[in-house]
C-alpha cells in the first residue's frame, strides 16, 4: 500500500508459522536476534519449546503456539495468543508448507487433500486469522510462495499446484484490502530451490530419495527477503537469480522448458539411495532444523541483493561506470 510505513524489527512482534524447521526456523531465529519479539506456531510443542528456549537463552524473546495451520480455529487461537501475550501483532508470515514427490496421476487423493489442506488453506486460515487484528494499525502480511507459483515443476505438481493458488489468493486479497484502503503490507515471497528439510519430510512416490530441486540456495537468503518486507513495503520477491531466470525462460519460451523437463524430473531424485521414510504430511517432525544437510546450497544471489539493496546497487553501477569512463578518458588521453 503506498505510503505505509512498517515499524523496525526491534518494535514488532512476529508471527511465524512452520517455525519449527527450514525457512520459518532461520526466520524466527533472525528477527529473535533483532529485537522482535516472536511467535512460534508449528505442530509440535516440545520443538517450539526447544526453540523458545534457545532464543531465550541468546538473549531473544519467543512464545509458543501449537497449531495445525489446517485447522481454523488453531489458527485463531494462535493468533489470540500473540495477542494475550503481547497486545497486538505486527507482521504475519504464512510458511507453514509440506510437499508431495511423485506423478499426479500416481499421487493418492488423500495426500493431495492434506497437501492442500497444509499449503492453501494454511494460508487462507492464516491471512483470516491475521488481518483483524493488523488491519487496527497497520501492519506486513507476508506469505511463502515458490517460484513454483510462477512455474509448473516436474515430480512436484500437487505442490506447484498448490503455490499457483497460494499465489492467486494472495493477489487478489491485496486487491480487496486495497481498495478498502486497509493499512497492511501484503507480499508474496517466491524463493527458488532452497535447502532445507522439505524433501525429507515430503511424501516420496518417486524412483530413490528426493532432493531439493537445483539450483540450491542457503535459507538465510529468504529469511533476510522475509525481514526486509516486514519493515519495507513489497508486492512481491522472487529469491534466487537462476530461479528468476528459470520463469522468465517459461513464460518466454515455454518450448524449451519442454525440452529440459525430463532432465530436471530425474534431477530431483537420487535413484541409488534409500528413501528417507517418516513424513510430516500428516503428522508433524521432532526436530529443528534449518538445512537438508544433503546440499551445497549457494550462500549469496547478486538478483535477491540488488531487489533488498537498490541503492547500494545504484551506487556500484554509477561508481563502476564512472571508473569506466575514466579509464577510457586516459586511455585516450595517453593514445593522444
Amino acid at each position: 500500500m503506498s505510503g505505509l510505513r512498517l515499524k523496525p524489527l526491534a518494535q514488532q512482534v512476529i508471527v511465524i508459522t512452520g517455525a519449527s524447521s527450514g525457512i520459518g526456523l532461520v526466520t524466527a531465529r533472525r528477527a529473535a536476534a533483532r529485537g522482535a519479539k516472536v511467535v512460534l506456531v508449528a505442530r509440535s510443542r516440545e520443538t517450539l519449546e526447544n526453540i523458545a528456549g534457545e532464543i531465550g537463552r541468546s538473549g531473544g524473546e519467543a512464545i509458543v503456539a501449537v497449531a495445525d495451520v489446517g485447522r481454523p480455529e488453531e489458527v485463531e487461537a494462535a493468533a489470540q495468543r500473540a495477542i494475550d501475550a503481547f497486545g497486538r501483532i505486527d507482521t504475519w508470515i504464512n510458511d507453514a508448507g509440506v510437499a508431495i514427490y511423485g506423478r499426479l496421476l500416481d499421487t493418492p487423493d488423500d495426500e493431495h487433500r492434506q497437501l492442500f489442506q497444509t499449503n492453501y488453506f494454511g494460508v487462507v486460515h492464516g491471512c483470516r486469522a491475521a488481518v483483524p487484528h493488523l488491519r487496527r494499525s497497520g501492519g506486513a502480511l507476508i506469505t511463502l510462495g515458490s517460484i513454483a507459483s510462477d512455474l509448473p515443476s516436474p515430480a512436484l505438481g500437487a505442490y506447484a499446484a498448490s503455490k499457483h493458488a497460494i499465489k492467486a489468493y494472495v493477489e487478489a486479497l491485496r486487491m480487496e484490502l486495497h481498495a478498502d484502503g486497509v493499512p497492511i503490507a501484503v507480499t508474496l515471497i517466491k524463493p527458488s530451490g532452497i535447502d532445507t528439510p522439505i524433501a525429507q519430510h515430503a511424501a516420496n512416490h518417486g524412483p530413490g530419495k528426493a532432493l531439493v530441486p537445483p539450483p540450491v540456495y542457503a535459507p538465510e537468503l529468504v529469511a533476510e527477503a522475509i525481514l526486509h518486507a516486514a519493515e519495507h513495503p513489497r508486492r512481491d520477491m522472487t529469491v534466487g537469480g537462476t530461479g528468476r531466470l528459470r520463469v522468465l525462460t517459461g513464460q518466454h519460451f515455454p518450448w524449451l522448458i519442454d525440452l529440459i523437463t525430463p532432465l530436471v524430473r530425474h534431477s530431483v531424485y537420487a535413484p541409488d539411495q534409500p528413501k528417507v521414510t517418516g513424513d510430516t504430511l500428516f503428522s508433524p517432525g521432532e526436530e529443528e532444523r534449518e538445512r537438508s544437510g544433503d546440499e551445497t546450497p549457494r550462500e549469496t544471489s547478486l538478483y535477491t541483493g540488488a531487489l533488498l539493496h537498490p541503492g547500494r546497487v545504484a551506487g556500484a553501477t554509477f561508481l563502476a561506470a564512472a571508473l569506466l569512463a575514466i579509464g577510457i578518458r586516459s586511455w585516450r588521453q595517453r593514445r593522444g
